[in-house]
C-alpha cells in the first residue's frame, strides 16, 4: 500500500488507468481463446473437406489412373501414397484423432474405413534445420532473409482409408497453427491505449482536482492573512459551491475579527477610565493599609485587562512585517531578564540566526513571556540556543525547573490555565503567557511546544518559518 499515490489526482488516474487495462487485458484474453478455437475449428474443416474430397475423387477410379492423380495432387499441405500397407496395428486413439475422423466421415458420400495414424506438431523443415544449425550456419540464415516469418509448428496428421477395390490410401496433411506474434500486437495495442487513456484522464482529473488544491492552499493560509484574494469561483458544479462557501466564511471571519477589534477598542476605554478615577480618588486618602490593598487590586486588575488585550491582539496582523535581526532581539531580552533584581537569572546564548522577516513587537512579546516563565520556574539557569535552516529557525529555551508533566504540556497553552493553583498572580501569573506566546508564533506562521529537557526542566520550542 506504500507505493499507491496519495494524492486524489494520481489515486483517480491510478484506478481509470488500472480498470481501462485489465477490463482490456481479460477481453483480449477472452478474444485470443476464441479466436484459437475458432481457427483450429476452420482449419480442421478446411483439411477434412480436402481430405474427403480426394477419398471421393480417387474412390471412383481405376488402378492405372488413380496412380497418375495420386502423383500429381501429392503437393504441400497433402501428400499422398498407394505404397504403404493397412497398418493393423491400430491408430490414434486420441480426442484429437477422433474429432478429425468424424470431421473427415461426415464429409464422405459413402462410407469408407478410415484411420489417424497419429497427430503431432513439428517444426518446420527450415525451422527444423535452423533449430539444429551451427552458428556460422545460423549467420547464413539471416543474411538471406529467413527469419521467423510463417507459422513456428506444424499439425502433422497421418490417415489411411480403405477404398472399394482394397487399395489403400495414405496421406499427410499438414495444417499450419495459429501465428504466434499477434498476442504481441494487442498488448502494443493495449500499452498504446493505457497511454492514451492515461494522458487523456491525467488532464481531464487535473482540470477537477486544481480548484481543490487552490482551495486546500487558500485554507492553509486563511489563519495567517484574512485579506488573500478570494478563490475563483469555477469549475464544476460542487466546486463552484464549495469555492463560494469558503469565501463567504472568509468574509464572515473578516467581518468578526473587524467587529471584536471594535469592541476591545471600546472595551479598553471604558475600563480604563474608572480605573483611572480609582487612583485619582486614592491620591485623596490618608497613607494606610487599606489604601495600598486598593492600590494593590487597582494594579492587577490593570494587568489583567492588559494581559487579555495582549491575548486577543496576539493572533492579528495589523503589525508590520519587517527584517528582523534575531540575535539582537534575544540578546536585549536576555539582558532584560538579567536585570530583574534577585529574581533575575542566569541566561546563556548559542548559537546564531540570519535575519527573518517578523513582526518586531509580537515577536518580542512571545519570547520575552517564555523567558519570563524561564525565569521564574527555571532554577535560576537558562540556556537559549538559535538553530537556523534554509527553511525555518529554532529558538530552544531551556530551563532546570521542576518541569511540566506531560498531560499537561498542551493545557498549559489554554488562556488562563495555571498549574500553580493558588491563583495568587505573585506565584503564577494571569495564566496568559503561554497562550500569548502560541498566538503570536502562529500568526508568524510558526508554532510553539514544549518538551521534557534531558537531566531535569522544560524545554520551549519556537519554530519560526523564513517566508
Amino acid at each position: 500500500m506504500k507505493l499507491l499515490p496519495k494524492s486524489l489526482f494520481g489515486q483517480i488516474v491510478l484506478a481509470l488507468v488500472a480498470g481501462l487495462v485489465v477490463a482490456n487485458v481479460v477481453g483480449a484474453w477472452l478474444m485470443a481463446d476464441e479466436r484459437a478455437r475458432f481457427g483450429e475449428r476452420l482449419r480442421g474443416e478446411y483439411a477434412a473437406q480436402r481430405i474427403a474430397g480426394l477419398i471421393t475423387l480417387l474412390d471412383g477410379m481405376v488402378p492405372e489412373e488413380r496412380a497418375r492423380v495420386v502423383r500429381a495432387l501429392s503437393v504441400p499441405p497433402t501428400r499422398l501414397s498407394l505404397d504403404e500397407p493397412w497398418r493393423a496395428s491400430g491408430g490414434d486413439a486420441s480426442p484429437d484423432a477422433e474429432a478429425f475422423l468424424h470431421r473427415v466421415t461426415r464429409e464422405l458420400e459413402r462410407p469408407v474405413e478410415l484411420q489417424v495414424l497419429s497427430i503431432r506438431r513439428a517444426l518446420p523443415r527450415l525451422e527444423e534445420r535452423r533449430k539444429f544449425a551451427q552458428p556460422e550456419e545460423r549467420r547464413k540464415f539471416a543474411a538471406r532473409g529467413e527469419g521467423h516469418e510463417g507459422p513456428r509448428h506444424l499439425i502433422l496428421v497421418s490417415a489411411q482409408a480403405r477404398l472399394a477395390d482394397g487399395a489403400v490410401l495414405t496421406f499427410r496433411q499438414t495444417l499450419p497453427e495459429a501465428p504466434g506474434d499477434w498476442p504481441l500486437r494487442v498488448f502494443g495495442l493495449l500499452a498504446l491505449l493505457a497511454v492514451v487513456v492515461a494522458l487523456l484522464s491525467g488532464w481531464a482529473v487535473r482540470r477537477l482536482t486544481r480548484p481543490l488544491s487552490a482551495l486546500a492552499d487558500a485554507a492553509d493560509g486563511l489563519a495567517h492573512n484574512l485579506d488573500q484574494p478570494p478563490l475563483p469561483e469555477q469549475g464544476p458544479q460542487e466546486v463552484v459551491r464549495a469555492a463560494r462557501s469558503f469565501n463567504a466564511m472568509q468574509r464572515a471571519l473578516k467581518t468578526y475579527l473587524e467587529t471584536r477589534a471594535q469592541a476591545l477598542a471600546g472595551v479598553s476605554h471604558d475600563l480604563r477610565l474608572p480605573l483611572t478615577r480609582l487612583r485619582l480618588r486614592l491620591e485623596q486618602l490618608s497613607e494606610g493599609d487599606s489604601r495600598a490593598a486598593m492600590q494593590r487590586d487597582i494594579e492587577e486588575m490593570d494587568d489583567m485587562i492588559n494581559g487579555t488585550l495582549d491575548y486577543l491582539r496576539a493572533g492579528s496582523d495589523t503589525e508590520q512585517a519587517v527584517r528582523l535581526n534575531l540575535n539582537a532581539l534575544i540578546e536585549s531580552l536576555i539582558e532584560d531578564v538579567e536585570d530583574v533584581g534577585a529574581a533575575g537569572a542566569k541566561v546563556s546564548l548559542h548559537g546564531t540566526a540570519a535575519p527573518i522577516l517578523a513582526r518586531p513587537q509580537g515577536l518580542r512579546r512571545c519570547l520575552a513571556n517564555l523567558l519570563d516563565n524561564a525565569r521564574r520556574y527555571g532554577g535560576g539557569e537558562v540556556d537559549v540556543t538559535l538553530a537556523d535552516s534554509a527553511g525555518s529557525v529554532d529558538i530552544r529555551i531551556e530551563d532546570r525547573g521542576p518541569g511540566i508533566p506531560a498531560e499537561d504540556r498542551e493545557r498549559v497553552f489554554e488562556p488562563y490555565f495555571r498549574l500553580e493553583a493558588s491563583r495568587a498572580r505573585h506565584t503564577g501569573g494571569a495564566g496568559l503567557g503561554l497562550a500569548i506566546a502560541r498566538a503570536v508564533a502562529r500568526a508568524h506562521g510558526g508554532e510553539v511546544r514544549l518538551e521534557a529537557r534531558a537531566g531535569g526542566g522544560t524545554t520551549a520550542i519556537v519554530t519560526l518559518p523564513r517566508r
